[in-house]
């Protein structure tokens, strides 16, 4: 489920493969239409199916020339988007200020 508060999108429940079909869809033209910042607190449980929805959030938003800030993001989920390769995206400001720290 999506919810706005305070200037934040929620995302709450399960993030996996049952509920990624009815995610991805109906995140797309939330995250075309501003800039957004999701918050991932409410998350229950998480698989890959996680990434692909954050990833098409993401597209969506670039592609309308829109920034996408994901906060809060639970343990699992950070540790799927580093075992796929792809937290540098999902992640910029993190990554680019870990990177920076290890110099």
């Amino acid at each position: 489920m999506i919810s706005e508060r305070n200037g934040q999108l929620f995302i709450e429940g399960a993030m996996n493969q049952q509920t990624a079909p009815a995610l991805l869809p109906a995140g797309e033209p939330l995250m075309a239409a501003a800039d957004r910042i999701v918050n991932l607190s409410g998350i229950t449980a998480v698989d890959s199916s996680a990434l692909a929805v954050l990833l098409g959030w993401l597209r969506a938003a670039q592609a309308a020339g829109k920034t996408l800030h994901i906060v809060e993001a639970p343990g699992a989920f950070v540790s799927l988007a580093s075992l796929y390769g792809v937290a540098p995206i999902l992640f910029p400001s993190e990554t680019d200020r870990d990177a920076s720290v290890q110099h």
